[in-house]
């Protein structure tokens, strides 16, 4: 029988650097269509282009889905690159880990993760890259790999009704033009009347919220709205308990780890309500036919990151791992190397290259900028100023098939911001019990623990005054209120078989907790901080989800945006004839625009929106 791990798990085992670049046109391991597990074999190095021996070499510092992103756009124009990154692995909080000693009659270990991945249908940069990594069997790539999630289900504890919703994007949308305040806001009223207690002048209130922000203007959005935190936009304080853990709560904490009394209302309002629901549900701003909700069919790395860096070695990139960034050396206006240390040896020395692009989460990032190039563009040092927080996922491997909904949870009630998924419904290519674990694992369900600083349910402690083994217990707790009297499901103490947490969290019950892993968070004036990919060091680019892009959220999708974005800017400054990377922004509904028109006229004059009434 598996026993219950409470260890704390190593970190996946993997190549010393150089056994990784010694074998870096290998073999990697992939899922294919069949659905068996399979070596997926990175075809052979492509030709160098004559044009690469000349082309300026690139140091990418970071191998997370922004380096990666960047090296791609990169390689695919010709430029030698050499990414530099801090585990052995590559990924960075999107790759999936193996769980160690869980692997046994040739099967591989269980697979563990930072935190499920979630694949919004309105992203549209990340999928175009993921159209550009072969997969066997797939027309379109990776991008193959990606399954929809067909519902949502917003679990209550204390016997409060759920609320479950059908994600479809509509059969029938509004054709142009029939898009009016009026229609919008009946819209948004019937969504609230399926399953809210919401009385209904709360409802009516959010609605006509939700129309001021949808035809505000940019400048009134990126000055007004930024500084206005969506708690008080949406006037959580003044409304009901019901209000405040659906509208408020709900939205914030549970999705993007920020809490509502200090998420800037640009963010939450323009890419979580406009993008992801308003939008998504009507099909519009989409990535091709793409649902709202997003997975993948196997484990990411699998699914994913191995192919990618398969593909990137054949177009000549190459990956030093098991390498910490510890200073950006700068002189005489320009970026002169980056000292790093070999992580397997001990060793500092400098690396070298004409071009830099700097993808380590902020967090990391800006303690290896040095005080001449902070001096050198200030916009580094307001870097100092955003913030990060934690967002942390803990697996549970049972024993049972347990899919709750055919998409994400979020359990609304939940002091600590529990949301999940049952990932291997999803996993159509796999047969989870044959391929994984000991055999009797059937099921991984992956939740996530947005909120580390509200007391728990069980110990009455917050989750970074708990020991591992009570974090798990916690949030197995709140899984079990919120699901347990759903009708959907019932979880079982008897039925778990094991766990899994991120080895990037480390402390836990001691005095000083740690998480090498945070996320980037959106306080209100957030925007004001954020460096734009371009620095004014001719040969130093910024890529990462904390950069300044149109998504303006911390993701995959904006962390993809970022890296483009820094490829344009050096191939600007490279005077570069190649073709720029094309970038998508976040749509922006015609119908809207004659209204935020004469928006932005009242912010001139000083007035308030049409729809506001305070």
């Amino acid at each position: 029988m598996t026993t219950e791990r409470t260890d704390r798990p190593p970190e996946p085992s993997a190549p010393t650097r150089r056994r990784f670049l010694a074998g870096a046109g290998a073999a990697a391991t992939a899922g294919t269509a069949a659905g068996s597990l399979a070596v997926w074999q990175a075809g052979p190095a492509v030709a160098a282009p004559a044009e690469r021996a000349a082309a300026k070499r690139v140091a990418v510092l970071g191998g997370g889905v922004s380096g990666l992103s960047a090296a791609h756009e990169l390689a695919e124009r010709g430029y030698p690159v050499t990414v530099y990154e801090y585990y052995d692995v590559l990924g960075g909080k999107a790759r999936s880990m193996d769980v160690p000693g869980t692997g046994e009659g040739g099967r591989r270990p269980l697979p563990g993760e930072h935190g499920f991945r979630f694949f919004p249908g309105f992203y549209r940069n990340l999928p175009d890259t993921m159209r550009r990594i072969p997969f066997p069997g797939n027309a379109d790539g990776v991008r193959g790999n990606l399954r929809s999630g067909t519902e949502a289900l917003f679990a209550r504890a204390g016997g409060r009704p759920d609320l479950h919703f059908p994600l479809r994007r509509a059969t029938t949308p509004p054709a142009p033009g029939d898009i009016t305040p009026s229609w919008i806001r009946d819209q948004i009223l019937s969504v609230l009347d399926l399953g809210t207690r919401l009385p209904a002048h709360e409802a009516a209130y959010f609605a006509n919220r939700l129309l001021v922000h949808l035809t505000s203007c940019d400048a009134r959005r990126e000055d007004e709205w930024e500084k206005t935190s969506w708690w008080e936009f949406i006037r959580a304080g003044q409304m009901s308990e019901e209000y405040r853990a659906v509208l408020g709560i709900g939205q914030t904490r549970n999705l993007v780890a920020t809490r509502a009394e200090v998420a800037s209302t640009r963010t939450v309002g323009r890419v979580i309500i406009e993008a992801l629901l308003l939008w998504g549900l009507l099909g519009r701003g989409m990535d091709g036919d793409a649902d709202i909700d997003r997975v993948l069919n196997a484990p990411t790395s699998e699914a994913w990151i191995d192919p990618w860096a398969g593909h990137l070695r054949s177009l000549g990139v190459e990956f030093v791992t098991n390498t910490q960034v510890r200073e950006v050396l700068y002189a005489d206006g320009r970026v002169t190397g980056v000292r790093v240390l070999d992580r397997d040896e001990g060793t500092e020395r400098t690396i070298t290259a004409d071009h830099y692009v700097c993808a380590l989460p902020v967090e990391h990032a800006r303690t290896t900028w040095g005080p001449a190039l902070r001096a050198a563009d200030p916009q580094l040092a307001r870097c100092d100023a955003l913030e990060a927080d934690w967002m942390v996922g803990v697996m549970f491997y049972l024993r049972t098939p347990t899919p709750v909904v055919h998409g994400h949870i979020n359990c609304l009630d939940s002091p600590w911001s529990v949301t999940g998924i049952g990932q291997a419904q999803f996993w159509d290519v796999r047969d989870f019990p044959a391929d994984y674990g000991d055999g009797r694992t059937r099921d991984c369900l992956s939740a996530i623990i947005s909120e580390w600083d509200k007391p728990g349910i069980l110990y009455g402690k917050t989750a970074r005054e708990c020991t591992k083994e009570e974090v798990v217990a916690e949030c197995w707790a709140q899984l079990k209120d919120a699901l347990n009297d759903s009708g959907r499901t019932t979880l079982t103490d008897d039925d778990r078989l094991g766990w899994f947490m991120d080895p990037a969290v480390t402390g836990l019950g001691g005095p000083d907790p740690q998480n090498r892993e945070q996320l980037l968070i959106h306080p209100t004036g957030t925007l004001y901080n954020r460096p734009t990919a371009r620095t004014a060091v001719p040969n130093f680019f910024l890529a990462g989800d904390y950069v300044r892009t149109d998504v303006d959220l911390a993701s995959m999708e904006g962390a993809n945006e970022s890296a483009r974005r820094a490829v344009n800017a050096l191939l600007d400054a490279d005077r570069s004839d190649a073709e720029r990377c094309e970038i998508w922004e976040l749509y922006r509904p015609p119908e809207m625009e004659p209204l935020k028109r004469t928006d932005e006229l009242r912010y001139r004059l000083g007035l308030p929106n049409t729809f506001d009434l305070g």
